[in-house]
């Protein structure tokens, strides 16, 4: 059972992610008797699936990111507090957060963690300079204006290679994210920008798909595999199985194929989505939970009831939980979450006993990927099926687990649009866009230089003193 809190406090829950796991877990505690403070690293609530959508025009990043604090402002018992978690305190019970110079320490008596996972380059972290992925708004616009630019500067340049290179796109993972935006780039320049330039036609640029394996979506099975294949080919979209990426630079790719052989494809514009890695957060709980490990992509095995080892209380859900069975998609975060609250609530009643929770269970509701425009393929449980009704399935599904009634309106409206008209509502581009992320890592490698200076100087004048 919960303990009471110090002084006669009510129970505090510390919940870090603003995802789907951290928004659903706040939600469900709306009617409890707890103190939560909800700590993200970004001031909105992320609906990730749809991101490749505000990347390609279709979508604005607010559709599909509503503001966190907004959300839950008519929830008196949550407090949102922006800031990048440094430290989780097993020990202590205390999760302390940093914003600017300025450092929050929280504590808690319940903990769950829902930070989610990031881009992984399997080592190579330097290819995301010139392949960004696909996990943030900041990635979605900064490939939105590097897919634009891209035929801004092929209209411009003379020179025929180059205008080729301009005119290439690859797509490097064969998942339903690599997939949608594979489609959607196809799409973007067969119908949005044709005709639109004078010394290029955009539907005949390049677009490749490249992945490791042998199929295109893997976790789908080889049925809707090979009907989303034909369909891309149909679109003109160049589909490369079993072919590994080594290198990436500013011209183009390096690809090593299952026989051994390499080769080059000169491409301005790439887009990483071949893998995850889970937040490091999971490394620091498992360093302080006797017993507790993390896998290869950094996820935390958990115990049966999702918690971590001598903490009853301290539950880990969503991209960074490790359960056989459970993909890493919205549905098990959203179960992770309704789980953890419910133990919760019943230790606030004192009829929680850690040592005999019954084990969390998730429910497999299916998975979907658009291909293109009315046509999807989907599986629900053994059903598979493809096409315009898996389409609108796929519409239904992703509106209904949209935040906000005005955001639903505004995507059905953005949808009516582009996919029975030829126009897209957010083709703007800036500089800033594509460069803003660079330039921020520049920062950040001055700072460091700066911090090293002054950390010599002050070993330097300890020195002196003694």
């Amino acid at each position: 059972m919960v303990e009471p809190s110090a002084g006669g406090k009510r129970h505090r829950v510390v919940i870090i992610g603003s995802g789907f796991g951290g928004l659903r877990a706040a939600k469900q505690l709306k009617r409890a008797d707890v103190d939560i403070t909800l700590i993200s690293r970004t001031t909105s609530h992320l609906f990730q699936p749809l991101l490749y959508q505000v990347a390609t025009g279709i979508l604005s990043e607010g559709e599909i990111a509503p503001t966190t604090r907004l959300v839950l402002r008519k929830q008196r018992n949550v407090q949102v507090l922006l800031g990048e978690v440094e430290e989780i305190d097993l020990q202590a019970n205390t999760v302390t957060s940093q914003l600017m110079t300025m450092r929050t320490v929280t504590p808690f008596d319940s903990l769950i963690v829902a930070a989610g996972a990031q881009q992984s380059y399997f080592g190579n972290d330097h290819f995301a300079t010139y392949a960004p992925g696909m996990k943030t708004i900041d990635d979605a616009l900064e490939l939105r204006g590097r897919i634009l630019g891209a035929f801004e500067a092929a209209e411009v340049t003379t020179d025929h290679d180059e205008r080729e290179r301009r005119l290439t796109f690859v797509v490097i993972g064969a998942g339903p994210t690599g997939v949608e935006l594979a489609g959607q780039i196809a799409e973007l320049a067969e119908r949005t920008l044709a005709g639109a330039f004078r010394t290029i036609e955009p539907e005949e640029c390049r677009v490749i798909l490249i992945e490791g394996a042998g199929a295109v979506l893997p976790p789908m099975g080889e049925k809707l595999g090979l009907k989303a294949q034909r369909r891309l080919e149909k679109m003109g979209v160049e589909i490369q199985l079993n072919a590994m990426v080594t290198n990436v630079d500013y011209m183009g790719i390096t690809v090593k194929d299952k026989d051994g052989t390499e080769r080059r494809i000169e491409c301005a514009c790439k887009v990483w989505s071949a893998g995850v890695q889970a937040s490091p957060l999971g490394k620091m709980i498992a360093e302080q939970a006797d017993g507790t490990e993390t896998d290869r992509a950094g996820r935390v095995f958990v115990e049966p009831d999702l918690t971590v080892k001598g903490h009853p209380y301290v539950f880990v859900i969503g991209d960074l939980m490790s359960v056989p069975g459970v993909p890493g998609m919205a549905q098990g975060a959203l179960q992770g979450a309704n789980y953890a609250t419910k133990l919760i609530k019943r230790s606030l009643k004192g009829h929680d006993d850690p040592a005999t929770r019954a084990p969390f269970k998730y429910f497999d509701k299916g998975s979907m990927a658009t291909v293109s425009r009315f046509s999807a393929v989907a599986q629900v449980g053994k059903l598979e099926f493809g096409g315009f009704i898996a389409w609108l399935a796929w519409l239904v599904l992703h509106l209904y687990y949209l935040v906000g009634y005005k955001n639903r309106l505004t995507t059905v409206l953005a949808w009516f649009i582009t996919f029975l008209g030829r126009s897209r509502g957010q083709m703007a581009i800036t500089s800033q866009m594509i460069y803003a992320r660079l330039a921020m890592q520049q920062l950040e490698s001055h700072k460091e230089a700066l911090a090293a200076v002054e950390q010599a100087e002050r070993l330097e004048r300890a020195r002196g003193a003694s």
